[in-house]
């Protein structure tokens, strides 16, 4: 695999680029070896280099993660970016039948590994954190990567795409702020309070403990979903009134990037 030929293909083309990445044969151990290993490692090491080498200074103020923290976060960051991808695409390959799509465990580890690539590749920008909301928009981007990819690769149908992706990207925050509680925890037992994801989980970290309430948050995915439907029915009716209502549903929801049941950033 010609890895930078890849990334320009799925970032400047990606609705051709998933039909061929479809009919691709691929192990897990390839994608890895090949893909996600090389392009996971943007994120942690230029994050490193931002904040332990170069760090942040503005008002007289001077700010540096100490190298050896810096380190540790480091290579801890890079092996959970890997253990999530694979843990994501369990969840969206488990969650296709649900949405009318089909189980595939290979499609899904692919559909989650090329459609992060904005975000691994955006991670770059860590390198100067005053950037670092650049990195922000190529997570975006990645999500619109997720939802063009998912009608091939999962076989859901159209109508049912932005619900799909919308829980999809619930489970994936959800995942996510656990790895980064974890990374902040890296000092103790990095697993230490993290009790079964029954109605709550508590996660240790330096700052104290830290709760995620997965009830609301189960909650607030079936809003969402529910709002994406309204979305999708308006738009294919072509009905401006609907299409702007049901807009102001999702972005009400989505208001302030805030998930209930998850503690505020």
């Amino acid at each position: 695999m010609n890895i930078i030929a890849r990334v320009k293909e799925i970032l400047l083309a990606p609705k051709p680029t998933w039909s061929v990445i479809e009919t691709e044969e691929a192990t897990a151990a390839t994608l890895y070896k090949q893909y996600i290993m090389i392009l996971a490692a943007i994120p942690p090491v230029a994050g490193f280099i931002g904040m332990s080498i170069f760090g942040i200074s503005g008002f007289g103020v001077s700010l540096r993660v100490p190298v050896m923290t810096g380190l540790v976060q480091m290579i801890l960051g890079y092996v959970m970016a890997l253990g999530m991808v694979y843990v994501v695409a369990l969840i969206a390959d488990a969650l296709a039948p649900r949405f009318g799509g089909q189980k595939n465990p290979m499609n899904a580890l692919k559909l989650v590994a090329y459609s992060s690539t904005a975000a691994m590749v955006g991670g770059i920008f860590g390198l100067i954190p005053a950037l670092g909301v650049l990195s922000l928009v190529a997570s975006l981007y990645s999500l619109y990567l997720l939802y063009l990819g998912v009608p091939t690769l999962m076989k859901v149908p159209q109508e049912k795409t932005l619900t799909y992706t919308a829980v999809v990207v619930v489970c994936a925050m959800v995942v996510g702020f656990i790895v980064g509680a974890i990374l902040g925890s890296f000092r103790g037992d990095p697993m230490a309070g993290m009790g079964a994801p029954t109605g709550q989980i508590s996660i240790d970290t330096p700052k104290g403990t830290v709760n995620v309430d997965v009830a609301k948050v189960e909650a607030w995915s079936k809003r969402m979903e529910e709002a994406g439907k309204k979305l999708e029915q308006a738009q294919q009716s072509g009905d401006a009134a609907a299409i702007e209502q049901a807009s102001k549903e999702v972005a009400a929801l989505l208001q302030g990037g805030q998930v209930p049941g998850m503690p505020k950033q």
